[in-house]
């Protein structure tokens, strides 16, 4: 692997990762609801299920996955039905609309590890993480000349650059927070983000 296809796979990811996805609509979730604390813990939730993937997909077990049409259907349809099951979550905040600032934020403190649980599962009961790797990792491999070091380190670049990617937005999310604790503000983005993850898990079903 040379400088150059390394360069040229970072652009490709950087585009992909910016593209508003599951995992963005996940950590704006947790941090709406659980505060900066809430927003990192998913986040360190879906790093470590991308990273896991991403491992799955270096080392060939990826494909074993991709490949046994029962596990993979099933993968899917466990995804599809936990991203419906966050988004009605959050649609249900925005319908009853009953929210106390401050307060809520520390009594949600002591559910951390649902947060990291709602990241890390969203993330690794997605199928398309995994067939993303599958697709583009082989590109940028030559299985001659490349070993399984050169593969986890394109895989482990996904995982970064997708967790620096929501750490942004979660400090965005952080120096606003005041604004976006506005009752209005706050119906209206639990209503966007449940109908994007309710969306993003029928799409996931329909996608043949």
């Amino acid at each position: 692997m040379t400088w150059s296809s390394y360069s040229s796979y970072l652009v490709i990811i950087v585009l992909i990762v910016l593209a508003p996805g599951p995992d963005t609509m996940v950590m704006l979730k947790n941090s709406l609801s659980g505060g900066t604390r809430g927003g990192f813990l998913a986040t360190a939730g879906i790093f470590v299920a991308n990273a896991v993937q991403g491992t799955a997909a270096a080392l060939g077990l990826g494909v074993v996955i991709a490949q046994s049409q029962p596990v993979f259907v099933t993968l899917k349809w466990v995804g599809a039905a936990y991203l419906v099951f966050l988004g009605f979550q959050a649609l249900r905040g925005a319908w009853r609309g009953d929210y106390s600032g401050v307060a809520a934020v520390k009594q949600q403190r002591s559910s951390g590890f649902r947060r990291f649980r709602e990241g890390f599962l969203s993330n690794i009961t997605n199928p398309k993480v995994l067939v993303l790797y599958l697709s583009v990792l082989p590109q940028f491999l030559d299985p001659v000349t490349t070993s399984a070091w050169h593969a986890l380190l394109l895989a482990y670049t996904v995982a970064v650059l997708g967790t620096v990617w929501l750490l942004t937005l979660l400090f965005f999310v952080h120096r606003v927070r005041t604004w976006l604790e506005r009752r209005k503000v706050r119906r209206a983005l639990d209503g966007v983000t449940g109908t994007a993850l309710v969306g993003f898990g029928a799409a996931l079903v329909l996608e043949s």
